[in-house]
C-alpha cells in the first residue's frame, strides 16, 4: 500500500515539473524575446522610412546626411567636405532624423 502511494506522489512532482518549466520558459519570451523583437520592427520600421535628405548616425558615431539609396545600401555624405561620400548598409544607420519640409 505504502507503495501505491509513493509512486501516485512520483507522478504529481513530474506534473510540477513540467509546470514549472513551461512558466520559466514563458517569463524568459516575455523578459528576452518579447522585446528584442519588438525592437527589431522599430528598427526596421525606421530603415524603411529612409529618404534622400535625411540626417543620419551610423552605429560607428558618424553624422552624415542621405544622397542616395537602394534597397539595402545608402550612400552618405560625411561633414562638410561635399566630396566624402561613401556607400554602406542600410544596417549600419542607427538613427534617423527627417529632413525639414
Amino acid at each position: 500500500m505504502y507503495l501505491l502511494s509513493g509512486t501516485a506522489s512520483g507522478g504529481g512532482g513530474l506534473v510540477f515539473t513540467i509546470a514549472y518549466i513551461a512558466v520559466i520558459c514563458v517569463i524568459m519570451w516575455f523578459l528576452l524575446i518579447r522585446p528584442q523583437k519588438k525592437e527589431q520592427k522599430r528598427i526596421d520600421a525606421m530603415l524603411a522610412e529612409v529618404a534622400v535628405g535625411d540626417s543620419i548616425v551610423t552605429t560607428s558615431g558618424f553624422y552624415g546626411v542621405v544622397i542616395d539609396l537602394t534597397d539595402e545600401d545608402v550612400i552618405v555624405e560625411f561633414g562638410s567636405n561635399k566630396n566624402c561620400r561613401i556607400p554602406m548598409k542600410k544596417s549600419a544607420i542607427a538613427e534617423v532624423e527627417k529632413a525639414e519640409a
